[in-house]
């Protein structure tokens, strides 16, 4: 049995990731549509190796009989043709902000929280979660389970991807612009992305917290535990794709370094390479184009009583939008994905044979 899909922004950067892995995962389709503004009908986007779709404009698409809408178009779009499949009978998978923190949508990713799915009926949508808090909180998830976290604070190294194209366009620009000496002025990002760090990812809070920070905090909560207290610290990297994040964990219980990483090395969706050499760590450009969360760097905080710390990797285009988005469909239909086998320590070519000590 097949599905009717509907990918909706299918032109964006997420988009496009949403159908090469529909394809690379052997989603069952019957029929599928990309879908995106009137400025883009009739542009053709690839669906796998061989197939092309033309898209359609989505301000008159009758979403009736389709099973599924995967939607990443931005928020003020899905605010508006979300609801409108909804209630046509198409299940929203919504990778954008605007329903995350609606008390009746469930705010899934599938390792953590997959129970959560079956509460979407009341308004058949499900967000999607920000991509730096996936990759956190499936990190966090067997750590919390075995010793109670009380306490997260993590600063963030997001790549330009999560600011789309035109934010991976500037960055490609202004780093040329300046071996030939061209003025720089900062258009997707509010100062020079190239050489450099900006400590600033969505907007300025009340309370002096960036929205991207207070939304790692608040879907933290909602996805794992609500008492779980959550400071964040979110910058932008002149990196093309790919997060990372430094993350320190307090718990309530003792919880050993050898135990967390036997925790996390059996924790599906986690790879680990955690040697301390040269080259036994991930990178953002090692991660690109995988789908794997990576965890790194696991060690004592010798501050607290029971504290670790982490370095986590991950490709903010597949696990932390596409893939988590293709995954909760799976769980809706109940498929069984086709994935290759993959062994994490060939993974990265690394010059490190000793195990972690």
């Amino acid at each position: 049995m097949g599905y009717k899909v509907a990918v909706v922004g299918a032109t964006g950067n997420v988009g496009r990731e949403i159908l090469q892995t529909l394809s690379e995962r052997a989603f069952p389709i019957d029929d599928i549509v990309a879908l995106a503004s009137e400025r883009s009908s009739g542009r053709e986007v690839s669906f796998g190796e061989k197939d092309i779709l033309k898209v359609k404009a989505l301000d008159d698409f009758d979403f009736t009989g389709f099973d599924v809408g995967l939607f990443s178009p931005g928020s003020k779009v899905s605010a508006v043709h979300a609801p409108r499949a909804a209630e046509a009978g198409c299940v929203v998978i919504d990778n954008t902000s605007q329903f995350r923190m609606e008390p009746d949508v469930p705010l899934v990713v599938p390792e953590v929280n997959p129970e959560a799915i079956e509460r979407h009926t009341k308004r058949n949508i499900i967000a999607n979660p920000n991509c730096s808090t996936i990759q956190m909180v499936v990190a966090l998830k067997p750590l919390h389970d075995a010793a109670k976290i009380r306490r997260v604070v993590v600063s963030t190294y997001q790549s330009v991807s999560g600011a789309g194209k035109a934010g991976m366009d500037e960055l490609f620009n202004q780093t040329r612009g300046i071996f030939v000496n061209d003025q720089i002025v900062p258009d997707q990002f509010t100062k020079q992305m190239a050489f450099n760090v900006i400590p600033h990812i969505d907007v300025f809070m009340d309370d002096g917290h960036t929205k991207e920070e207070w939304k790692m905090r608040v879907e933290t909560n909602k996805i794992l535990d609500r008492d779980i207290k959550v400071n964040a610290t979110c910058v932008r990297v002149p990196v093309f794709v790919g997060h990372a994040e430094s993350v320190n964990v307090e718990f309530a219980n003792e919880l050993s370094v050898e135990q967390a990483r036997g925790l996390l090395r059996a924790m599906p969706g986690v790879t680990v390479i955690d040697h301390r050499a040269d080259e036994g760590y991930v990178t953002p450009v090692e991660c690109a184009g995988d789908d794997m969360v990576y965890v790194s760097r696991i060690r004592k905080d010798p501050t607290i009583k029971h504290g670790l710390s982490f370095w986590c990797v991950s490709d903010n285009l597949r696990k932390g939008a596409a893939l988590n988005a293709v995954q909760i469909a799976e769980h809706l239909f109940g498929v069984q994905p086709i994935e290759a086998d993959e062994d994490d320590e060939q993974y990265l070519t690394m010059a490190v044979e000793a195990p972690a000590k």
